[in-house]
């Protein structure tokens, strides 16, 4: 998807700040950089007197610096308070960086938790949303290129990001300062849509699973409750874990191992089996022993989380 995490195709105001100042800096910058070498080269080819003039030297050497860095640095001051939504946000939300995943916590009106997701965010176009940026472990940062520039969570403080998107869209993000291990596969995904579908998704990830009479009786079930309860959630079951990602609406996210591979039944089937070849170093075990039955039992239940 063309723009999916690039800084030079903005999708929201931050985003569209940051690349005006990057280009006046780089334009500015290069303007120098070209004059410099054309007055070296000049003076390599040949002895020019006018070169070696004391008011050249002060011209280009203290007047030029003086006045270009100042008017650059005052420019990207001015220009700076823009990358900052000004208005109101419409929705708040809590992301919390772990080792090696993004816990996603939207907020209701009394700044109380409403659900839980995890790599994955999503906004409604035009509005703006407050992350409220908290650690659960070492130093984090949040980026994603399209919408607005990094920021970091450090453990012990919350900061505050805001994201508008201008339009519709997916976007990839990640984490931007090295957290150690699979750093490199901490990833995720922003979901820009119109007002209407993000309040129909929102409606939806409030609901607890609720499962099909005799769904107890599921194999799916009793496999993830036996072996994956202790570290996931999935409201409306007895799963309670809270190590790894709430699984809740698992179905409707578009990917698995946090923005490493698409949601689909073979790539859950291999993050469940083989989760250290394809992220070494995640804190998720790999589930070898299951055989093909129980494999297809689980991943099959696992898809019907919407």
């Amino acid at each position: 998807m063309e723009g999916i995490q690039s800084a030079f195709i903005p999708y929201g105001p931050g985003a569209e700040s940051i690349l005006e100042i990057t280009w006046v800096l780089i334009v500015g910058g290069t303007l120098i950089f070209a004059l410099v070498v054309v007055l070296a080269v000049l003076a390599l080819r040949a002895p020019r007197p006018w070169l070696s003039s004391p008011r050249l030297v002060i011209a280009g050497g203290i007047v030029l610096p003086v006045v270009v860095l100042p008017a650059l640095l005052v420019y990207s001051l001015l220009a700076a308070p823009r990358m900052s939504a000004a208005d109101a946000p419409g929705v708040a939300i809590e992301v919390i960086a772990h080792q090696w995943w993004w816990e996603v916590i939207y907020l209701d009106a009394r700044g109380e938790p409403d659900f839980v997701t995890a790599n994955e965010i999503r906004l409604p176009v035009g509005q703006v949303a407050e992350l409220r940026l908290r650690s659960a472990d070492v130093l984090h940062s949040f980026w994603v290129p399209s919408l607005a520039g990094k920021l970091d969570h450090i453990p012990g403080k919350d900061n505050r990001l805001r994201l508008q998107a201008d339009r519709a869209g997916v976007f990839r993000g990640q984490c931007a300062e090295y957290c150690g291990g699979p750093h490199a596969k901490m990833a995720f995904f922003v979901v820009a849509e119109p007002a209407d579908g993000f309040e129909a998704w929102r409606a939806a990830q409030r609901r607890p699973y609720a499962g099909a009479a005799g769904d107890e009786a599921d194999p799916g079930l009793k496999l993830f409750l036996d072996h994956c309860a202790a570290c996931h959630t999935v409201r409306g079951t007895p799963a309670d874990g809270d190590m790894g990602p709430d699984l809740t609406h698992f179905a409707t996210r578009l990917s698995v191992g946090a923005g490493i591979l698409p949601n689909r039944r073979g790539s859950v089937a291999g993050w469940i089996t083989s989760s250290q070849h394809l992220k070494p170093g995640n804190l998720m075990p790999e589930f070898r022993r299951f055989d093909s039955t129980e494999l297809y039992a689980l991943t099959n239940w696992l898809e019907t989380l919407e």
